[in-house]
Formats: structure tokens, sequence, C-alpha cells
């Protein structure tokens, strides 16, 4: 850095600064002039020009201190003079001293913050200031004083942006200055070289700031492990934000953010990991250190725990790489074999517990069954050893996502690289199902590139259809793309055809939507095999195929046996056998498909139409969507709401790795769609007049269901409202039409009485506590019934003697047009329903019967005894 002139050389031996000198002029003092311009970006000031020289020898340390020792002194004396003359003098710096005197703390913070970013070389008392505040015991003011001196050295000009800060003892130009015979220097004397005090105070300013800068990173890291979770999210964002803005003590940044990987609440180690990832992404040439870091300083690291290297696995796997990038993708790959070494070891979890002798010789426990202490900690730690093995499933998923997003950006020409392949096989036999099919996926990648391991993946990929955890892996859709990705590359025929065999005899056990598309899955690839289609049009061939051979028996004495057994025919060793584990010897090629033939009567109806379509040939269906084919999906068409569909941008938590789904399209069978989505309203009305044959096989079974419930819920609605109708009527005719007809039978027969209920003097009370049955009735009248009940099944007819009335059926009770036509001890078999509460009119009307059931005149007998009890009693 220099200018373009050179100040005059000073009496004293410094060169062209301004001097420190009070004139009096008129009894008044002048303002000292300083010899560092106050200004923000300190370090872009032009200093005077130095000429360089080649640092061939290195100056004494004596000498270099008592330089930095006088460079400071001229930076104190800068800093008294600035805070005498010119804080002192101006206004608005009153105003922040005020405030720093008498206002809030927010506001002391503030105007320490305004008198840094005028000039931080002339203000370093205000720095001090601020970082004290920082190591504050109150987190809100130490996290406010934090963020203070963040925006100053991170977005602010304190720092320079394009180099890091450099102790005094190692600037160029003062190693520069120290040579020959300027390499010793003593107090008073002049400055070697061409130094100046501009230099010495901007150099020494440097030096302190360096190391004001690293106790603020001590700060930083107190507050990272405080025990409050605030806090340490805010401490960590801030070594984010300085982390990216400033390339001043990275390396001890990234270290602080490397290490919360391993923080024991999940919310802070995940957010270390998305803030190294959008480090990367902010400056992607760190790339490679940020690996570096997380290599040494999380995984690698001696005690590390599992929680700590499954963030960093995650941080690592979502990495995005490019093509130029081969450096960092095969340094990522070295990382994750090394990680599946030790991942694979051997678990000494269930070795068994040797107890140490005591120093007396016995056992500790005396050998006897534990107590309850001892099986409560041997739980304990069993739950750990569990969780711990969970942990180590997923960090195996992990690093296989890991290998299969680096492996097509890395140089894999390297013969190493093939003897990990044994390594990954390993991990295709693990515990859980899902890391197996990732393992899988890595290794078919590896196959249809390089064209290594490919007979030893086909065997372990026909293996895994007989896993039994296929049925309730998560990973159905992933591991049916994975065999059309395998078999559509086969070039081996009679594999595929053991493939395709073995398919329709699994699929017995699994659900619709995985059945649906492993036949889906068999007609795309008759495509390239036309094999498959003679599988099932062609019988199996039989022995009887085959041709016989014919074996002489040896005579007795001759080939030392009596009888030598015969040759077995040739057939008998080339059935399809079932229990082959590698599928090209299984010979399914001279088997039939015999299998698809129950899914023919499959309960689903989208599975019985993908069998028909694949049996007799038809045209296909559409590709199957899983996600339509399931229980919860079935069950959902009955609920009648629209299901919350998932937005097509980004969702929150998605991977930044994740592949567009339209990117490979060719290489997936199936993919899922938006769950819960249906086709169509299935409970509208357009829906039920719909014809049975433009109903899709998977609807037929929702349109015949609302079209029953649908008409039923019509016709009980329809008879609802007739019955209403009918009730209304016949309250108003019955009632009218009864009165008619009484009044009819009065005037053409005089003998009955007619008129008002009142003027009969007979109430309807009284009617109701006549007791037909009571002795004393003739007995020559038969009111109808068995004669041990007269009166109460029958009706009374004038000179009538032994009428019986006759048994009414169905048709008989049509002449009384309803039930309440009938008198009330009518007993009507299996239609009487007395819960039922009647109306008012009901009621009415049913008295009314009461009463014309009645008979009208008693007999003489009863007539006669009736006057003699009126003739006694007047007696």
């Amino acid at each position: 850095m220099g200018i373009k002139r050179k100040a005059p050389e000073a009496p004293n031996g410094t060169n062209g600064a301004a001097q420190k000198k009070s004139k009096h002029v008129n009894g008044k003092t002048e303002k000292t002039k300083l010899i560092f311009s106050p200004r923000p970006d300190w370090h872009t000031a032009e200093l005077p020009h130095l000429e360089r020289k080649d640092a061939k020898d290195t100056p004494s340390q004596r000498t270099i201190d008592e330089l930095h020792k006088y460079a400071t002194s001229l930076l104190e004396a800068e800093n008294a003079t600035y805070n005498a003359s010119h804080t002192s003098a101006s206004s608005s710096h009153k105003f922040l001293s005020t405030i720093m005197a008498s206002g809030t703390l927010e506001d002391k913070i503030s105007a320490l913050t305004l008198l840094v970013q005028e000039s931080p070389v002339h203000t370093m008392k205000a720095f001090e200031n601020l970082l004290n505040l920082s190591r504050k015991k109150s987190r809100n003011q130490a996290l406010m004083a934090l963020a203070a001196l963040k925006d100053l050295l991170g977005q602010g000009v304190v720092l320079p942006g394009d180099r890091k800060l450099r102790a005094f003892g190692k600037q160029p130009a003062l190693l520069s200055a120290l040579q020959g015979k300027d390499a010793k220097w003593y107090k008073g004397q002049p400055l070697p070289g061409d130094l100046q005090e501009i230099h010495l105070i901007s150099w020494a300013y440097e030096d302190w700031l360096k190391r004001t800068y690293f106790e603020v990173l001590q700060v930083l890291e107190n507050w990272c492990g405080d025990e409050v979770e605030y806090a340490r999210t805010r401490a960590i964002t801030y070594v984010w934000e300085l982390l990216k803005d400033k390339p001043e003590q990275e390396e001890n940044l990234l270290r602080l953010l490397v290490n919360k990987l391993g923080d024991t609440d999940r919310k802070i180690a995940s957010r270390a990991s998305y803030l190294l990832l959008q480090l990367e992404s902010t400056h992607p040439a760190m790339k490679l250190v940020i690996t570096n870091a997380i290599e040494s300083d999380c995984l690698f690291r001696p005690g590390q725990s599992l929680h700590a290297k499954y963030y960093a696995a995650i941080t690592l796997n979502q990495t995005i790489l490019s093509q130029k990038e081969e450096q960092v993708a095969n340094r990522l790959l070295g990382i994750y074999f090394r990680l599946f070494i030790q991942l694979l070891k051997p678990s000494d979890k269930n070795a068994p517990i040797i107890s140490k002798p005591l120093p007396n010789g016995k056992i500790q426990g005396g050998g006897g069954k534990p107590g309850k202490l001892a099986a409560k900690k041997a739980k304990a730690e069993e739950r750990s050893q569990e969780s711990d093995d969970q942990l180590r499933e997923k960090m195996v998923a992990q690093v296989l996502t890991g290998v299969n997003r680096a492996f097509p950006f890395a140089d894999t020409s390297d013969p190493t690289f093939e003897k990990q392949m044994d390594t990954i096989f390993r991990v295709t036999h693990s515990a859980n199902f899902n890391t197996a099919v990732q393992a899988l996926m890595l290794i078919q990648q590896i196959s249809s590139t390089k064209h290594y391991g490919a007979e030893r993946f086909y065997k372990t990929l026909y293996e895994s259809l007989l896993d039994p955890r296929l049925c309730n892996s998560s990973k159905q859709i992933m591991y049916l793309n994975l065999l059309y990705k395998s078999l559509k590359a086969d070039l081996n025929a009679k594999r595929v055809q053991a493939f395709v065999k073995r398919l329709l005899q699994i699929i017995t056990m699994h659900e619709p939507p995985f059945v649906c598309g492993v036949l889906y899955l068999i007609s795309e690839l008759e495509g390239t095999f036309p094999s498959i289609r003679t599988m099932m049009t062609e019988a199996e061939a039989g022995d009887e195929d085959e041709e016989e051979h014919f074996v002489d028996v040896a005579e007795d004495g001759e080939g030392g046996e009596s009888l030598q057994r015969p040759r077995l025919p040739a057939s008998q060793g080339t059935q399809y056998d079932a229990k082959k584990r590698d599928p090209e010897y299984a010979h399914a090629e001279r088997s039939c498909l015999w299998d698809i033939l129950p899914f023919l009567q499959h309960f689903h109806p989208s599975v019985a139409l993908f069998a028909e379509a694949l049996l007799l040939n038809k045209a296909m269906p559409p590709k199957p969507d899983p996600t339509q084919h399931t229980l919860m999906h079935f069950l959902d068409r009955f609920v009648y709401r629209t299901a919350r569909s998932k937005p097509s941008a980004t969702m929150h938590g998605s991977s930044i790795m994740q592949p567009m789904a339209g990117s490979n399209a060719a290489d997936l069978l199936v993919k899922p769609g938006k769950e819960g989505t249906a086709r169509g309203q299935v409970n509208s009305e357009a829906f039920w007049h719909k014809k049975i044959e433009d109903v899709a096989a998977d609807e037929v079974f929702f349109h015949s269901y609302f079209n029953q419930t649908g008409n039923k819920k019509q016709r009980s609605a329809k008879k609802d409202s007739r019955k209403e109708k009918d009730e209304q009527s016949d309250v108003g005719s019955d009632e009218g039409g009864e009165e008619e007809i009484w009044k009819a039978i009065t005037n053409s027969r005089p003998d009955v009485e007619g008129g008002d209920d009142d003027e009969d003097g007979i109430s309807l009370g009284d009617l109701e506590s006549y007791d037909d049955s009571e002795e004393g009735s003739e007995t020559g009248i038969d009111l109808g019934g068995n004669g041990e009940e007269a009166g109460e099944e029958g009706m009374l007819l004038d000179d009538a003697s032994g009428f019986e009335m006759p048994e009414l059926d169905d048709e008989d009770d049509a002449m009384f047009g309803d039930e309440d036509d009938l008198p009330e001890d009518f007993e009507v078999p299996e239609k009487k329903d007395d819960s039922k509460e009647m109306s008012r009119g009901q009621q009415k009307r049913k008295d009314r019967k009461k009463l014309k059931s009645l008979p009208t005149f008693a007999s003489a007998e009863d007539y006669a005894k009736m006057l003699g009890d009126d003739d006694e009693e007047d007696a």
C-alpha cells in the first residue's frame, strides 16, 4: 500500500506525519492534529509507501518487542488526543456521552456502537466496554452486546473482508525494514528504514484488534455452551454470521459451529447442520474445508457420540456437488467408506458380563441373583443399547444416501474403490430392510456404471424378494423402481423370467398397492422380454416331453455288481426349482405363470383388472398410483371432505439434494401421487347416475353402495311424506264420515237413540270402565272368540245367537283400511304396537270405536235382574 507522493522528512527522524504540537495563538490553544486520520474503514487507508525487500534474515525478538512497545504508546496517545479534542468538541459526541452516562442499557450499547463505527482506531475504549458488557451474567444484556459486536465485526467495516489480520511481528513491511544495518533498533533512535509513526499505529491497532477478536470468540464459545436453548441458538447464529462475512479466525469459528453438531438438544444440532450447509452455499470454495473440519472435529474424534456422528453424516450427504468438484466427491466417498467400517463392526452387547473379583478373592455381589437396583441398572443399559442400535442403523442409511449422491461426481477408476464393494454388500444384509434397499440401489448404480459385481448383485436382489420385511417396508415404491431399472437393463432373459416367476409367488402375501405395481412391472418387462408372454401361452414342459433313455441291466458278475442304477432322465434336472439361489439356474423358462390365476378373483377390483389385462394381453390400465389403492384411501372416500393437498413448492424439511420428479422419469416405474386426493366425488348424484359401464373398476363398489343407500333414503323420505299426508286426511275425513254415518242410522232406525254424548248421559269414562266379561251376561250371545272371554274379541249382533265372527286373514284386514279402525280390544297378532304414543285425534277415534263395539240392547234376563235389584234397594 502506498500513495503518490512522499511526505517530507521531519527533523526528529520520523517521516512525514503531522506532529502533535500545541500552539498558543492570542491566548487560545489550537486543536492537536492526529497522526492517523479518523475513518471507519481504517484498513483501507493509504499509508506512506515502503520499499519492499526480501526478508533474508529474521530480526531479533527483542527488536520487535521494542518496536511493538513504542507503537502501542503511540496508539494510546492517539486515542487520548482523539477523546480530548474531537470527542469533546462535537455536539453529537456530547449527546452520546450523556446517553452513556444516564441512558438505558440499550441506549448505551447503541451509543458505544456509533462511537466505534466513526473511527475504530481511536475508540478502543468503547470497543472494550462493549466486550465487557458481553461478559455479564445477564443473558439479555450480554446477548445485546454480542449482537452489537457481531454487527461491527461482521457486517461492519471494522475487519477487512479480503484478508486476515496480522500480528505486529508478522507484518511483511516491518520484516522487510529490519534487514541489514537496520536489524537492531533501540528506543530513542530514528525508525529503521522508511518506517513512520503512522505505520506503527496502524500495525499496533491491527495486532490489538486481532487479540481482542479472539477474546470475542472466547465469549461466544461460553454462550454456545449455555444451559438455555435460546442463548445457544443466538450464539451459534452469531458464529455463522461472522464466519460467513469475514475470513478472520475462520478455523476457530468453524470448529465452534461443527462442535454444535453434537449438542444434546436436537434443535441446536439441526440448526448447526443447516448453518453449515448455508455456509457452503454462500462460499462454494469452502466445501472441502468444511468437509475436512467435520471429519476431524466430529466424525473421527475419539470419544465422539453417535448422536454427533449422525448429524455430521446428514450434513455431509446434503452437500451439493457438481462435475467440477471431483476432489470433494472423492473425499466424501473416502469418509463414507471409513464410516462403514466403523458402523459394521460386530457389537459386543451379547458378550457375557464377567464380574471382577474383589481384593479378598470373592466376587462382587456374592455371585447370586442381582437385586432390584442391579436389575434396574441392567434394564436402563439395555434400553440405551437399543437406542444406539437404532441410531446406528439410521447412520448407515444416511451414509448410503451420501454414497449414492457422491458416486456420480467422483472418480471411481481407483482400484481401491472396488475393494469397498464387499462392505456395501454386507450392508444389504442389514437388520433394517430400508437400509438394505438403499444399499442395493447403490450397488445397482455401481454395477451399471462400472460393470462390476453384476452377478452378485442379481443374486442378492433375487434373495431379497423372499425377505418377509418387504411386506411392511416403507420403501416399496423405491424397491419397485429398483426392480424395474435392474431387470430392464439385464441381458439375461432366463434370469428375468425367474424374477417374474418369484414375483408372482410372493405377492399373494402383499397388499393391493404392491400387487398392482408388480403386475404393471411384468407388463412393462414384456416389451423387452417376449419370452414372458410365452410363459403364459404355453404349457409347462413335463417329463413325458423329454427323450427316454434306456439302460441295459448288467448281468451277474459283470461290472462287479449284479444291478446298476439306471440313469435319471434329463428332464428331472431341468425343471423349475424355486429354491435356487442363482436365478439363472432356476429354469423358470420351463415353467408356466399359473400363479397369476388367483389374482383374477382377487377381492380388490384393481388387482383383478390388472391381472386380467396381463393374462389376456389386453390394454393395461393407467400406471398405478400406490397411494390410491391403500385401505386408508378407501376409507377416506367415505369421508365427505377434501384432503389437504401437499404444496408443489419446496416443503419444510425437504432435502436440498432430492432430485426433481421429472429428471429421471424414465427410470421410475411408479411414483407416489398426492396422498388422499380422489379422482372425483363419489357421494354426488352425478356419480350415482352414471352407468355401470362408465365407472372405474375400483369405484364400482362406491357406485352400487351409494346407489343403494341413496335410493333407500329417497324411498323412506317419500314414504314418510305420504304417511303424513294420509294421517292429516284421516283426521278430518274419519271424524266427519263417522258423524254422517251415525246420523243416517238414527234416521233410518228410530229405535236407535241418537244425539250427542251429553244427551245420552253416558260419558266416555263410564264406557271405558264398563266390563263386558262380568258374570250374568246372556250365554246365548257369542261375541266372537272361544267363548271363554265373551265380548273381548267380537261384536254383538242383534238377534244373532250363536253367530261366530270368522277369523280375518291379511285380505280381510284390508277392509278396515288401517289398524286404527279396529276396536281397541280387537287383537291383531304381530301388528299392535302399544309403545307408540297416540295423538289426540287418534285417541278420540279410538273411544268412538269402542263405543260402537258395545252391545246396544241388554238381554231380558239381565233387564229383569236389574229391575229386581232396584226394587230391593227401594224396599
